[in-house]
Order: structure tokens, then C-alpha cells, then sequence
């Protein structure tokens, strides 16, 4: 399923974003535990990659998505243009807080999907700048001047391996347990947010997707592909093809966000 880009400006004297998304099932999986969302009227979007069997999977991911944005939403439109990125964070983790219970609870009720949980990764976009919550490893990544940089960083077996010096980050690349998430929302009545603020600059071009994309593109391929000079949604289209004809192992999903009048 894709969306078409639209944009928005929170406030006349902030920068207007542009927005294009997809999620695709993949070469090899025969369903979708991705989800995504995205409201251009308020800059948010949302992406998670569920975990837990046919069912659980997707609908740990939609009820997270579902949640995250109708809770911060809103309180972003309550809240209006002028809120600071302080109390934009407090937002996004609140939201995220309450949307762990409930996935956490929802998994307890049904013992068809107990164990379920999901990864994922929230950006708000607006005059503060861009404030980042996530969780597991899917991932934001910013490219600033041609130069690509992850914003979040993964909690994973593997991460926490090159961490400890135990592997190095080529090493992780065969690994056979790329998979293995040390966070997730859903597993446990709490969870621990990581958050981040940046400021944007004008030709910025923010990247939030699951790790279907990251496990059959690298980093220097990804660099590569966003740099080129074409629409939003074509660069959307383009990586999820060049994931799926890199193999396509698992559903990929990609939201796309930047400055209108970016290139």
C-alpha cells in the first residue's frame, strides 16, 4: 500500500514538510506486520514492525500506530505550532507509554496473541524541529549535504554486541541473529523510550523505516539512493525495490519527510 506526498505548515512562519510513504510485504513473507501512518497536518508519523506470529505481528503494529497517532495527535492539535520541542518529547513518550499498555494488555486478554509486541519509531515534524521517540530497531536517519546519519540507534542483541566490542559492525552483517530486539513495546507493562531533538536546516531529508529495508540495503547504498535528484514518492518507490531485489526477506516499510523546496 503506498501514499501519495502531501504537505503541511504548522505554523506560516515554519517550514512546510513534504511526505511520501509505502509499505510492501516483501519477496518472501506471505503477510505484512508492518504498519505505518503519517498526518500531514500535524507533522507526525509513525512506523512499526510487529513481532509474534501471523497475527500477533500485525496487530501489535496497528494497534501502536493506531494509538500513537490519535494520542499525540491530538495533543498536537491542541497544543498548537508555538509548543517547544520539551513538551513535544513529554507527548511523544506519553503516547507511547499508553500505547505499550494497551498492545501489553491486549496480548494478556487474547491467548492468541500473547507474546506479541512490535518495534517503532515516531517523528514529529514542526517549527521546533524534529523530536524523535523509539523503541527496537527500527530506525531514523537524517541526510544533511549528501552525508547520511542515524539518528537512533538500535536496541538489539547485535548493537549491543558491537557495543561491547565483541563484534564489529561487518560481523553484524552476517549475523544470524540480526533479528533479536533487546526493547520492543508490548512485552511488558513499562517500557524505556529513547527520545532525541534536532534542529532542521533547509535540504534536510528525514528516513524512518523498519528493518526490512536496513538488513538489504547498507548504509553507504542508502546514502546513495536518497541523494538522487527525483520526486519524494519515487525515492520511496526506489528503495523499496532495491530492498525486495536484494532479496526482500522481510515487509519494508519507509516514510519519507522533508522541507518543501528541499532537493
Amino acid at each position: 500500500m503506498a501514499t501519495a506526498p502531501a504537505s503541511f505548515s504548522t505554523d506560516p512562519a515554519g517550514l512546510p514538510w513534504e511526505f511520501a510513504a509505502q509499505t510492501d510485504t516483501g519477496r518472501l513473507r506471505r503477510n505484512n506486520e508492518d504498519s505505518i501512518a503519517f498526518d500531514p497536518r500535524l507533522g507526525l508519523a509513525v512506523l512499526a514492525d510487529g513481532m509474534g506470529g501471523y497475527a500477533g505481528g500485525e496487530v501489535a503494529s496497528e494497534m501502536a500506530v493506531a494509538l500513537v497517532q490519535a494520542t499525540l495527535g491530538r495533543w498536537l492539535a491542541q497544543a498548537g505550532a508555538a509548543t517547544g520541542a520539551r513538551a513535544v518529547m513529554k507527548a511523544l513518550q506519553q503516547g507511547i507509554v499508553q500505547a505499550n499498555r494497551a498492545v501489553f494488555s491486549a496480548s494478556n486478554v487474547n491467548p492468541a496473541l500473547r507474546g506479541m509486541g512490535t518495534t517503532l519509531v515516531s517523528a514529529v515534524f514542526g517549527p521546533h524541529g524534529v523530536v524523535i521517540g523509539h523503541i527496537g530497531d527500527s530506525r531514523c536517519y537524517r541526510l544533511r549535504e549528501g552525508r547520511l546519519q542515524a539518528l537512533t540507534r538500535d536496541h538489539s542483541f547485535l548493537q549491543a554486541q558491537i557495543d561491547a566490542g565483541l563484534m564489529t559492525p561487518e560481523e553484524a552483517l552476517g549475523s544470524p541473529h540480526r533479528n533479536l530486539v533487546t526493547r520492543a513495546l508490548g512485552i511488558g507493562a513499562e517500557v524505556e523510550v529513547d527520545l532525541a531533538h534536532e534542529a532542521v536546516q533547509q535540504g534536510d531529508l528525514y528516513l524512518l523505516c523498519s528493518d526490512g529495508l536496513t538488513d538489504m540495503i547498507t548504509d553507504e547504498q542508502l546514502e546513495s539512493l536518497l541523494r538522487h535528484d527525483i520526486p519524494l514518492a519515487d525515492k520511496v518507490a526506489l528503495l523499496i525495490t532495491v530492498a525486495n531485489d536484494n532479496g526482500g526477506k522481510d515487509n519494508v516499510s519507509v516514510i519519507l519527510a522533508r522541507p518543501t523546496g528541499a532537493q
